[in-house]
């Protein structure tokens, strides 16, 4: 999943390492989510979230498209 990690971090003015350490997280997580290597658990989304003071989908960009429902 793309996302908008690594400039919400930087404009914020953190290192990958601090951010992990708020988060209680690597910072090797961190790196992975930023290179879309790894999607982030609903928990970890929420706090970046906080973190950064906007909504989850302003961090990370779903581009899927869900099937029309059949009539019935």
């Amino acid at each position: 999943m793309k996302n908008r990690l690594r400039v919400l971090r930087a404009e914020a003015g953190l290192s990958q390492g601090d951010l992990a350490g708020l988060l209680g997280v690597s910072r090797q997580t961190i790196n992975a989510v930023e290179t879309d290597k790894y999607d982030p658990s609903l928990p970890l989304a929420m706090r970046l979230s906080k973190i950064f003071g906007v909504p989850i989908d302003v961090i990370f960009l779903d581009d899927w498209i869900p099937p029309e429902l059949p009539n019935g």
